[in-house]
């Protein structure tokens, strides 16, 4: 029986990638020799899902006196490093956060956030803006969040160009080819350089603009790998639809937004400010398409915020303090 989850699983993830928008050097499909050990047919996992979203409860905005640094409050280490993408046949820029006391003799989980277009590792790392780790890192100080490890990669994954250049498909698709370097590559890098504790329950991943588009779509593709999942005012381009910058032909038909064989992750989180001049009423759309097809998750919205703070903070601070407290 698990053989045949991992086979629909390599179908389901085959199927969408390879009718999603795309230049041919970025179209890939991702490899299925990634490990889906946790995948059992004995577990309800869309009732555990909808069990543990009930529960959840946001705050509109981040607390000010988790913003800024304080005393007696150890903080972590900024790492900037890199590794090697077989996906892409290149080096890759990566900077990873690793915890105050981080120590080999611990596991910890893994927090992957994605930055928007035309960013970078760096553009989510600033302590001015957006600063979300040390919000994170105050979290976890408190006790609020559990500890772990932040990775922050370079999303533009195309073979043939090394930044993106436009707004437009062939550009987009090289987003959308992130699955891969980030499966094939990346994450393989964490566990065999850094103490990170495998499996979905200790597996999230965020993302703001176009990241938040792009962890949506990890998170339907592989919800045997991901538990967590976040997009903080996701960018169009999930499905398809137009807004000021082009017609976006979309990673998905609406039919195929849904977790297939009954795999989904514990959280599945949107959330936008609700006066957002750049993705306008993308997010809320994308609710609205999850609800259609009954796809349980959490929506909120941040009044007064445009493409920025508060509705980043907002998202990191909500989504951080329920993330990896599945037993």
């Amino acid at each position: 029986m698990k053989r045949f989850l991992r086979a629909c699983l390599a179908i389901a993830a085959s199927c969408v990638l390879l009718s999603s928008c795309g230049a041919p050097d970025n179209a890939g499909v991702p490899d299925d020799g990634d490990v889906v050990d946790e995948v059992d047919e004995n577990i309800d996992y869309m009732a555990e899902a909808e069990e543990f979203m009930s529960k959840f409860e946001y705050k509109i905005e981040c607390p000010v006196g988790l913003k800024y640094r304080k005393d007696g409050v150890g903080y972590g280490e900024l790492v900037k490093t890199g590794y090697y993408s077989e996906t892409l046949e290149k080096d890759r820029n990566v900077n990873i956060v690793l915890p105050d006391g981080y120590t080999k003799d611990k596991k910890y989980p893994v927090l992957y956030i994605l930055h928007g277009i035309f960013g970078d590792q760096n553009s989510m790392t600033g302590e001015e803006d957006p600063n979300i780790i040390v919000p994170i890192e105050n979290l976890i100080a408190s006790g609020e969040a559990k500890e772990m490890i932040l990775v922050f990669p370079y999303m533009y994954a195309s073979k043939t160009q090394d930044v993106c250049t436009g707004i437009d498909v062939e550009n987009s698709a090289a987003y959308d080819n992130f699955v891969n370097d980030l499966v094939n590559d990346l994450m393989p890098f964490m566990e065999k350089n850094y103490s990170v504790a495998t499996g979905r329950k200790n597996t999230a991943i965020i993302g703001f603009s176009m990241g938040g588009r792009e962890s949506l779509a990890i998170g339907l593709l592989k919800p045997e790998l991901f538990g967590y999942v976040g997009g903080i005012a996701p960018a169009p381009g999930l499905v398809p639809g137009r807004d000021w910058a082009m017609e976006h032909p979309g990673q998905f038909s609406e039919e195929d937004v849904k977790f297939k064989d009954g795999i989904m992750p514990y959280l599945y989180m949107i959330c936008s400010g609700d006066d957002d001049h750049t993705v306008g009423a993308f997010p809320k759309s994308y609710h609205e398409l999850f609800e259609k097809n009954e796809i349980t998750h959490v929506w909120y919205e941040i009044p007064g915020s445009d493409h920025g703070n508060p509705a980043i903070q907002s998202g990191i601070y909500n989504f951080c303090k329920y993330i990896f407290t599945v037993e």
